[in-house]
């Protein structure tokens, strides 16, 4: 498990990615906030939810782009 999240985050350059993991904590906490939404009854604003998923698309977008802009 612990060499899947290194891989995971490692950037194009094989050093630990601060954008990858970013990303993957927002993901986590949209995806709890999602579920904690759906099954607990949890009020969540709209523009909270909908803020924190453009941050995680737009992280996704920029390792996109850097794995396509190799050196």
């Amino acid at each position: 498990m612990k060499d899947f999240l290194r891989q995971l985050l490692t950037g194009v350059d094989g050093n630990i990615s601060s954008k990858r993991t970013i990303t993957l904590v927002s993901f986590v906490l949209v995806s709890i906030a999602f579920v904690s939404n759906i099954f607990f009854d949890l009020p969540l604003k709209e523009y909270v939810f909908l803020g924190m998923l453009g941050f995680t698309a737009s992280g996704l977008g920029f390792t996109t782009l850097d794995h396509f802009n190799k050196k």
